[in-house]
């Protein structure tokens, strides 16, 4: 789809070109003339011309100087030169002026199809370099959300990582938190309307809960924002400046928590419940976590509230001599997330017995049965996301807030749930191959594809969000399917196409843009690869 302008104060020079070139097998769809440098400029500012050929000497504005002009507004657009002076000062000119060719007069057809397919080349590897560098941006950008959020998933559930590390992770991702500096962290449960949304909704009120933190708080504060493993949306913040008198501290934190509710009731429409922790270690992120989200699933889901935790007093104290015997089998080695991640089922199972026989012993606060609950879901999620599965699907209730206060009303429930939890996992992780899960992956797959036609999404994507590596996810897919994941990919995004130019009157490039695709050209390239028509020629047959 290239549009070309020829210019030439000799009309019959512009006719002649326009009648006897087959413009068609060039890939030109429309040929505009005009009959001199002003007229030029005004089709241009009417129409997308991608080349424009002139004629140097005209009256008024030569051919040099339209294309100068050119060059100035439309760097994009592609010019040749077409003259009968084979003067070489005019070659000269036309190269400082990076034109794309120099035709003398009287044209030879050969050549000067030749000087037009070179330039049509030129333009569309400047297209697909193009379209390339924005979806690879737009790739990275995605990427970076899922990885940012995997991070912080792994670190909010227990995994070690050396500050090295850590700090090298955090650079990858363009995270501007420093391992070896004080941090606050907030919690937040969607509360208000957002708590009857569907869950497309919930996401989309994720992502604006998100930009008003970073409106919010990003002139102080570098900030990490992403959705926690414990179905809330969890928040770090550390201040941009480090310096000692500079530190965080209490009360702008609770300004801050208040100017950030404050908005988004006042633009979302819905209101928050927060636990807001006061500046602590980085090392005791987990430790911090485990105590902060205690907090706020004693929160009743009607209280929309801020709370502020006392982390110096909550860090330091020890649970009473009774509570800590029954927890301390909990915490001795092998811990149960290695033991889940070795597959060792019956010890784990034997463990938790253990853990539960020993606080049935005791008589266990509420907030000492609610650790256990942590300690045991945090290694149940832990070796979920790492083999690969959505732990939600596998169960939903243990796994939500909202209904966690029914297993934590004594051990025997939380007993019950676990030991039932623990079947689950073995069953599902034992047979990583098998049929059920594969099937299980494969409707997750088409999810994401049908439900993202607009977004530029790629294997490596969809790989991330099931938890999957690219090359295994398209080797189950082809032997699921019969089809190849890409394919597939451009199969569902060519149907919408065809949907949208059959029942709309969307113009093409509207239609491009919302199917992810970054220019008009490579979408009709596609779809008349796959459906042997170019977007026009099957708008016009329908």
């Amino acid at each position: 789809m290239i549009d070309i302008l020829l210019v030439d104060d000799e009309t019959y020079v512009t006719e002649s070109l326009e009648l006897t070139i087959p413009w068609g097998e060039l890939g030109v769809t429309t040929v505009l003339r005009a009959a001199s440098g002003k007229e030029a400029l005004e089709i241009m500012e009417e129409n997308a011309v991608d080349i424009i050929v002139t004629d140097i000497r005209m009256p008024g504005m030569t051919g040099l100087d339209l294309i100068s002009e050119v060059n100035r507004r439309w760097p994009h657009v592609r010019c040749i030169l077409l003259t009968g002076h084979s003067d070489f000062d005019y070659a000269k000119k036309a190269i400082q002026l990076q034109a794309a060719d120099y035709i003398l007069k009287p044209v030879n057809d050969d050549e000067f199809m030749n000087s037009v397919s070179a330039a049509i080349t030129s333009l569309r590897d400047e297209w697909d370099e193009f379209d390339k560098y924005h979806r690879l941006l737009y790739s990275r950008k995605s990427d970076y959300k899922i990885l940012r959020e995997n991070l912080m998933h792994d670190l909010l559930l227990g995994r070690e990582i050396s500050s090295k590390a850590l700090r090298e992770q955090l650079e990858q991702y363009e995270l501007y938190i420093e391992p070896e500096q004080p941090a606050a962290m907030m919690l937040i449960r969607l509360a208000g309307r957002f708590a009857s949304m569907d869950q497309q909704s919930i996401d989309l009120m994720d992502f604006a809960v998100g930009n008003i933190a970073e409106e919010v708080l990003g002139e102080t504060y570098h900030v990490w924002f992403s959705r926690g493993p414990h179905d809330c949306l969890v928040m770090f913040l550390q201040n941009r400046e480090q310096a000692e008198e500079s530190l965080l501290v209490n009360s702008p934190l609770r300004n801050v928590a208040e100017t950030f509710r404050e908005h988004v009731v006042r633009y979302l429409q819905g209101d928050l419940s927060i636990v807001v922790t006061p500046p602590f270690p980085f090392k005791e992120l987990t430790n911090v976590y485990r105590k902060s989200l205690g907090s706020l699933v004693l929160t009743g889901p009607e209280e929309h509230k801020i709370i502020y935790m006392d982390m110096e007093n909550t860090l330091n104290k020890r649970p009473e001599n009774d509570a800590a015997q029954a927890l301390e089998e909990l915490y001795k080695p092998p811990l149960l997330p290695q033991l889940l991640e070795t597959k060792q089922w019956e010890t784990a199972a034997a463990k938790l017995n253990a853990v539960f026989d020993a606080a049935e012993q005791v008589c266990l606060s509420r907030e000492y049965v609610y650790e256990m609950y942590l300690s045991v879901t945090n290694a149940f999620m832990y070796i979920a996301h790492k083999q690969g599965h959505l732990v939600h699907e596998i169960d939903h209730a243990g796994f939500d807030l909202l209904l966690a206060h029914q297993l934590i009303q004594s051990p025997e429930k939380l007993r019950r749930w676990a030991m039932d939890m623990l079947a689950k996992l073995q069953e599902e992780l034992s047979d990583q191959e098998g049929a059920q899960s594969r099937r299980h992956v494969i409707k997750q797959v088409q999810e994401l594809v049908t439900r993202d036609t607009g977004q530029d999404l790629s294997v490596k994507m969809i790989a991330d969000k099931v938890y999957l590596h690219p090359v295994y996810l398209s080797k189950i897919y082809k032997a699921e399917t019969g089809e190849g994941l890409g394919d597939y990919m451009i199969r569902m995004r060519m149907e919408r196409a065809l949907y949208l130019l059959k029942n709309t009157n969307k113009k093409i490039y509207e239609i491009t843009s919302e199917l992810g695709y970054q220019n008009p050209q490579y979408f009709s390239k596609m779809f008349k690869k796959h459906y042997g028509l170019t977007p026009n020629e099957f708008r016009d047959q329908t």
